[in-house]
């Protein structure tokens, strides 16, 4: 793993300010996915801004019906929650079927939403992969597939999705530069138009 700085912002404003200025700095809340990724050198942030002590942590029923749920809500708490379980029983079967009760407390709702490809391609950094180095090729196009995408698959990757928990729920189109935390509604940080 290489070295990196590490920042605890106070508030959404400095959360944006600290990454604004430096592209390879990466928001850190559970790490969970994050850290997996620096440890096999796929991901080499300079800068960890952890944004776990952030007001993003709520659950709310919104007018139309619906929920509000903030990116650092733990994954075991959105699983659990009444209102969840009530309205989207379907994402709390997701979540708590979809990973161990550890990985629940510490990944965040927004950083699962993150996650990157489970294809093994992806984390072997001796390895062409689109996903990693866009233009690099695609190993898993000609090499061991089994588990990959047959259908919706692209000339470029066929790496299916995987993720843990309520990802296939919820997955939202997020620019990767919200590297592992982003909140699910809108607000300052998630803006894609950073």
């Amino acid at each position: 793993m290489i070295n990196f700085d590490y920042q605890r912002a106070t508030n959404v404003a400095e959360a944006i300010r600290l990454i604004g200025g430096d592209p390879k700095a990466r928001f850190i809340a559970g790490g969970t996915n994050l850290v997996d990724l620096m440890k096999s050198d796929v991901e080499k942030p300079s800068r960890l801004i952890d944004i776990s002590r952030l007001p993003l942590n709520t659950i709310e029923a919104t007018a139309g019906g619906g929920l509000r749920i903030g990116a650092l809500v733990p994954n075991s708490d959105v699983a659990y929650h009444p209102l969840v379980a009530e309205r989207y029983p379907l994402v709390a079967s997701a979540i708590l079927a979809g990973a161990s009760a550890q990985l629940r407390n510490m990944a965040s709702t927004g950083g699962n939403l993150l996650q990157r490809t489970r294809c093994p391609y992806f984390y072997d950094t001796a390895t062409p992969c689109n996903k990693r180095e866009p233009g690099s090729g695609c190993s898993a196009l000609e090499g061991l597939n089994r588990g990959h995408a047959i259908l919706g698959a692209s000339t470029s990757c066929i790496a299916a999705y995987c993720p843990r928990g309520n990802s296939p729920s919820l997955k939202k189109r997020i620019p990767p530069e919200f590297s592992d935390v982003v909140p699910i509604t809108a607000s300052p940080i998630g803006s894609p138009a950073r």
